[in-house]
């Protein structure tokens, strides 16, 4: 047997030696990314050194997650093996230093976890916006002797920034619930719009306070009688703040049957 001979290996010596199937080195075969450069007089494909170096570079391109006709415009250019593994290199180690900012993120997140870190007043403005701090003081104002605000303060007195930043998205979902219903143009007694308030009130009741139908019903008649609420419901919708009050109204008297 000659030494040239030796080198040839068929397809599951292939894919038992890089790790890959054989079904995939017959899909490689069919588009053309890698097709055996042998045959075996019985007529079975045979890989040549060459033909295992090129597979080489389809699986490290691969596994940096390029997409198969990117592979082959990569292989098309006529680059020496020095040069594919320069640029194999350089984009391993960009994901390398990626994977590391990313751990460094997660290591500081699990961090604050651990040291049971609250989110501060500047994590909320960043969430909120700059009026936070003077609608937090107000609302202590109208509300801090009610048992809603105590009960209130003592779910939310151990929330991380993570947790508000999840108040956050789990509130623009809420709104969206209305203004889906509203652009749909269902009615606020329509089933989709107290769906919505039902959301509303449900969040309030587990992230806050105690939340039944007739107080939900008090919240919402605040939504068109003061000014400021009133304009924050219908900068997001025109009409908006008398939608979602209407749909309270109507969910609450469905909730009561």
């Amino acid at each position: 047997m000659t030494e040239r001979t030796q080198t040839l290996l068929t397809v599951g010596q292939v894919a038992e030696r890089l790790d890959v199937t054989v079904r995939t080195l017959h899909h490689y075969d069919e588009i053309g990314l890698l097709r055996p450069s042998e045959r075996s007089p019985a007529g079975y494909r045979l890989y040549t050194a060459d033909d295992l170096t090129r597979l080489q570079h389809v699986v490290v391109y691969r596994r940096l997650g390029f997409a198969l006709e990117e592979v082959a415009l990569l292989l098309a250019h006529p680059e020496s093996v020095e040069q594919h593994l320069r640029r194999q290199r350089a984009a391993v180690q960009q994901r390398l230093d990626e994977m590391k900012d990313l751990v460094a993120a997660i290591n500081r997140a699990l961090e604050r976890e651990m040291n049971d870190e609250h989110a501060t007043a500047e994590d909320m403005m960043e969430l909120f916006g700059d009026g936070f701090e003077d609608a937090q003081a107000e609302a202590e104002q109208r509300w801090g002797d009610t048992d809603a605000w105590q009960q209130s303060q003592r779910r939310t007195k151990s929330y991380t920034k993570a947790d508000w930043e999840a108040v956050k998205a789990e509130s623009d979902a809420l709104h969206k619930g209305f203004t889906d219903a509203m652009d749909a143009g269902e009615p606020p007694t329509s089933v989709a719009a107290m769906d919505a308030a039902e959301a509303h009130r449900l969040n309030i009741d587990q992230r806050f306070y105690d939340c039944p139908p007739q107080f939900h019903r008090n919240l919402a008649d605040m939504y068109t009688s003061d000014p400021r609420f009133t304009a924050t419901y219908d900068e997001i919708r025109p009409g908006m703040a008398q939608y979602v009050r209407d749909a309270i109204y109507a969910n609450a008297d469905r909730q009561e049957q």
